[in-house]
């Protein structure tokens, strides 16, 4: 642990040197004029916002119900203010005057200009905004915060982090206020400097209204790709690794470490047997919330003597959906040869998590083997997972013998699934499942999220933002891009269509998928129109699932136009085949 901490306090200390606080750095110079107390109020309200929305916005979004974003508007209120007031003396007069008068009539917690808590207000609004360039440390805290499983050692590790990350911090802010007073030839220009510095803080206000922070951040980390390397090769050493994989509970990932994967290497002697490697007993199944298609919660301990095949899934996900039919012939192929399939359906969307919805995806995919959902992620951390879908298979002995990531490789995983039965005694038959491998190949357009969080390669003529808004659509819009137009009521996660509204996207594919959430207890139309063209049915939306919106005899490029008869039609994601 104390290893840990030392690379986290190191990491602290250079992120002043990372791309993604170069934005903030010219608004903390602004501050600098009020000498030790204000840097130290703005050092401190960075590095606390920072550190408590990175632990507890996941808590504080469940018990209070507000969307993360509405935070944001709140710090781009509190920039604009302090803009105005560095270019505006009146404006900073009135304002001060008004503080002091809510402030304890003019106590010691009097808000002044100067002072250490008009640094911390300035510092708790950039702490809202600003997300550092995160490498593995930061990465395993956010999934810890994300899952609400913040511990102990993981506060920590973040108080040592902006511990780090207050030092050079404060000298940067102080250092520059002494500077500017010190010289001769900006000393005379004081006035006019605050005015600047009012002006960038104003601009900086309307860049993260409008979302280009983070695009911002992306085009400096793409033109300084050393620092990612660097911070990568400072954080993911051994030790450190092994350290993270403890303090997540990752125990198995360290068992793991140094050893060859090599699921199907033959061996020198020119046999047809795979190589499976032994990775160390395999974690059991934790924080299950429901088993379905199974009379009984399943334990490793109770699964010993037969070969297990976990599925990570969830059923909307158009990769795991391509999976299914091989993992369902496994199943009847080899259930009598003591071949157990055991899917963990871990839901990537919130309505993913309703027991109802994913009893309906097991009887529309024909799935008989045992179910479990995974809703908080237990499971899903328990083998140090980070994809849909995953397959790990498990041998008599419940050791972790293969995992594939993705789709494709069911030639190589069928022959690992035959060699861990014939270490059961059982002779599987020889014949192999013939199924078509249906992995895209190409450049066919990648997945598409359609809410504020995730949303990519979004055109119109505002960004795309939480909250209700009319958007007027790109007319020339490019390959693998997508865009609005009417009204539309953008969340996190997906974004509700409104009454005569539509969506256009294109795309490169034969097969066109898209998630959908009907507005309950309303008819949901969509009309759909393929280069110009009217497509003869209209899609009534009844249920919430991934519905096929195009199906084609081809890949080609196209233009897909959706047209929302009615209002309430919540759109999460396309996928593509």
């Amino acid at each position: 642990m104390i290893l840990l901490l030392l690379f986290a306090f190191i990491s602290g200390l250079v992120t002043i040197l990372a791309p993604c606080i170069w934005p903030l750095l010219p608004i903390v110079l602004a501050s600098s004029k009020g000498g030790k107390a204000k840097s130290l109020g703005i050092t401190i309200g960075i590095s606390a916002s920072f550190a408590v929305l990175t632990l507890m916005i996941s808590y504080l979004v469940s018990l209070l119900g507000f969307d993360p974003d509405s935070l944001r508007l709140f710090a781009v209120v509190i920039l604009t203010i302090l803009g105005l007031s560095l270019i505006v003396p009146k404006f900073s007069a009135g304002l001060e005057a008004a503080l002091s008068k809510i402030s304890s009539s003019g106590g010691k917690w009097r808000i002044e200009g100067n002072s250490f808590l008009s640094g911390l207000v300035t510092g708790a609004s950039l702490g809202i905004v600003w997300s550092p360039c995160a490498g593995p440390i930061l990465a395993s805290i956010a999934a810890l915060a994300t899952t609400r499983n913040v511990n102990f050692g993981i506060i920590l590790v973040t108080l040592v982090y902006v511990t780090g990350l207050s030092i050079p911090l404060f000298f940067f802010s102080y250092g520059s206020g002494i500077f500017i007073s010190k010289s001769r030839f900006l000393s005379k220009y004081t006035g006019r400097i605050q005015q600047v510095f009012g002006g960038v803080i104003i601009l900086t206000a309307i860049v993260v209204y409008t979302n280009y922070d983070k695009v911002l951040q992306v085009k400096l980390l793409e033109s300084f790709p050393s620092y990612t390397k660097f911070i990568y090769d400072l954080e993911g050493n051994r030790s450190v690794s092994e350290e993270l994989d403890r303090l997540t509970g990752n125990s198995k990932a360290v068992d793991m470490k140094g050893k060859v994967f090599r699921p199907v290497d033959m061996p020198s002697d020119g046999s047809n047997e795979p190589f499976l490697p032994n990775y160390g007993p395999a974690a059991d199944f934790t924080g299950i919330i429901k088993w379905l298609n199974t009379d009984r919660a399943l334990t490793m301990e109770d699964l010993r003597g037969k070969v297990v095949l976990i599925d990570f899934w969830t059923y909307t996900c158009i990769n795991c959906i391509r999976t299914l039919p091989h993992v369902t012939s496994w199943h009847e192929k080899y259930r009598d040869k003591n071949l157990l399939v055991v899917g963990v359906h871990t839901p990537e969307f919130e309505f993913e998590k309703k027991t109802e919805n994913v009893q309906m995806a097991i009887k529309q995919y024909g799935i008989e083997y045992p179910v479990a959902q995974d809703n908080n992620y237990s499971t899903w951390r328990a083998y140090n997972n980070r994809y849909w879908p995953a397959k790990y298979l498990i041998d008599k002995d419940g050791n972790l013998r293969y995992f594939h990531f993705g789709e494709g490789k069911y030639e190589e995983t069928e022959k690992a699934i035959r060699q861990l039965i014939k270490e059961t005694g059982a002779d599987p038959n020889e014949i192999e499942t013939a199924l078509t491998d249906a992995t895209p190949r190409g450049s066919q357009t990648p997945e598409t999220y359609l809410g504020s969080g995730r949303a990519e390669r979004f055109r119109a003529d505002k960004q795309l933002t939480y909250g209700s808004r009319v958007y007027k659509r790109e007319e020339n819009l490019p390959l693998h891009n997508f865009t609005y137009e009417g009204k539309w009521e953008v969340a996190q996660e997906y974004s509700k269509a409104g009454a005569g509204s539509s969506l256009w996207l294109k795309f490169y594919a034969s097969k066109v998928f898209l998630v959908i959430h009907p507005e309950t207890g309303k008819a949901n139309r969509i009309k759909v129109y393929l280069d110009g063209k009217s497509q003869k049915e209209e899609i009534q939306i009844s249920e919430p699932k991934l519905y096929e919106i195009i199906n084609l005899p081809a890949k080609g490029e196209h233009l897909l136009k959706l047209e929302f008869l009615d209002e309430g039609a919540s759109l999460f994601a396309f996928t593509f085949g």
